[in-house]
């Protein structure tokens, strides 16, 4: 299955989750003290590698951050080839004042944004897809 293509369609079945917890963006030079099993997801820079871990973990690991995040995931079953879900969704959000940072994943997008926009942008999101 390789996903939903049509925007309408995304948009309409969104089905954004806001998933419990804390999570934080680290910069690390290497992997060797991360444990991947905390690990949402890391990404090779010039500059280091971005891992996102719970705060907690974060903190545990005296990793270094600056904000704190909720993460919301998009339950629709997008398509990688899919032209304009994250204008659409990200235009939303800035229409409300909320930054959110993106990543898109095999199944679904995922969104984070600072904890305290959290109920407003799962509002917003809801509302974008009901069409209200």
């Amino acid at each position: 299955m390789t996903g939903e293509a049509n925007l309408s369609i995304l948009i309409r079945t969104l089905h954004p989750v806001l998933n419990e917890g804390e999570y934080v963006f680290c910069c690390v030079k290497d992997l060797d003290n991360i444990d991947f099993g905390h690990l949402l997801f890391h990404f090779k820079e010039s500059e280091g590698i971005t891992i996102v871990v719970g705060k907690e973990y974060a903190d545990a690991s005296n990793l270094e951050y600056h904000n704190i995040f909720s993460w919301i995931s998009l339950e629709v079953h997008s398509s990688l080839n899919a032209v304009g879900l994250t204008a659409t969704f990200s235009n939303a959000l800035y229409e409300e004042g909320i930054s959110c940072n993106v990543v898109a994943a095999f199944y679904h997008d995922h969104i984070f944004v600072a904890r305290k926009d959290a109920e407003n942008a799962m509002d917003t999101l809801q509302k974008l897809s009901t069409g209200r």
